[in-house]
């Protein structure tokens, strides 16, 4: 063989493993999408989804859309032009998302949902979300005791358009409501922001001096309503929150804030990462769709179990 061909050879074969290299890259990757990582809920999904995902083999791309829906749409399309193979995302809202994750699933892009559902079924792989209702549930029913059954209280919900936000109201006024002594005289949605809850918190002080509780969609505006209590003197006040942080954790530890809901963020991002592995090997989903991971009660008794957003045993 001459020299030539041989040279002509190697250089193809260069070629076809480049090739193959760059396959094998593309189908390594799985993307990580969620909303800002100042939250730690968020930041706790993303880590287990990435460890996860890690450990299994894959490359990661770790994306923060900031709840903002078309930066939403823009970081998919990323996913999608880079190759992944799956997108884990929890969403920057239940109808905005829907188009985005269509998007996803025909270019060939199977999406599993954390945390937040979205509004039409059959377009995601899955959705993995926190049995919202039944955690709301616990939350009232243990303020209800903490309120002694009566006295004003205060509700902070979260962003309007996530589902999560309705269902754990509804949760909440499902059991508070059959306490006709319990009396709610402001409700407001504080976005699950803390700076904007304790904002709100203040305003909401000033014109209801009187009040006894706040129950808050969330723990980060669980914080923020604390903060600005403990600023106006009023130790005296309940303070129960929703997601089971290892800041409320440390509140509940130091007497401040009385209860919480753990939902187990960590472990519903690698049960996603597990599925989206599954699927990416044998092209079969999830049996349902929808699965909801049932929440868990803290208060001071096991708060010291409590460690990013996970229960130990």
């Amino acid at each position: 063989m001459s020299l030539k061909r041989l040279l002509l050879g190697a250089a193809l074969a260069g070629v076809m493993a480049s090739a193959t290299m760059g396959t094998a890259l593309a189908a390594d990757l799985i993307a990580i999408i969620t909303p800002s990582h100042d939250n730690p809920f968020f930041k706790a999904e993303a880590q287990g989804a990435e460890v996860k995902a890690k450990a299994l083999g894959y490359d990661t791309l770790v994306l923060v859309h900031d709840d903002d829906a078309n930066k939403q749409s823009q970081l998919i399309d990323t996913a999608i032009a880079r190759g992944a193979k799956a997108i884990i995302l929890d969403n920057a809202g239940a109808a905005a998302t829907v188009a985005a994750v269509q998007k996803a699933k025909d270019a060939g892009v199977p999406s599993f949902l954390i945390d937040r559902e979205i509004n039409v079924a059959g377009i995601a792989a899955a959705q993995i979300v926190s049995n919202n209702y039944q955690g709301a549930q616990a939350g009232a029913q243990e303020f209800v005791k903490l309120m002694g059954e009566k006295g004003n209280y205060v509700e902070l919900v979260g962003r309007e358009a996530d589902t999560n936000a309705g269902i754990r109201s509804k949760g909440y006024h499902d059991v508070i409501d059959d306490y006709p002594d319990l009396k709610m005289v402001a409700r407001q949605s504080a976005n699950w922001s803390q700076t904007e809850a304790y904002s709100k918190m203040e305003t909401i002080l000033q014109a209801n001096p009187d009040i006894k509780g706040v129950i808050s969609g969330n723990d980060t505006m669980a914080m923020g309503a604390i903060a600005a209590l403990q600023a106006a003197g009023r130790k005296d006040v309940i303070v129960v929150g929703f997601d089971g942080s290892n800041d409320v954790r440390d509140s509940i530890k130091q007497g401040g804030i009385k209860a919480t809901v753990l939902q187990p963020a960590y472990l519903q991002a690698q049960t996603a990462v597990e599925q989206a592995d599954t699927y990416i090997k044998t092209k079969k989903g999830p049996a349902q769709e929808k699965q909801l991971m049932d929440c868990v009660l803290i208060t001071p008794d096991n708060a010291g179990k409590l460690e990013t957003f996970a229960l130990a045993n």
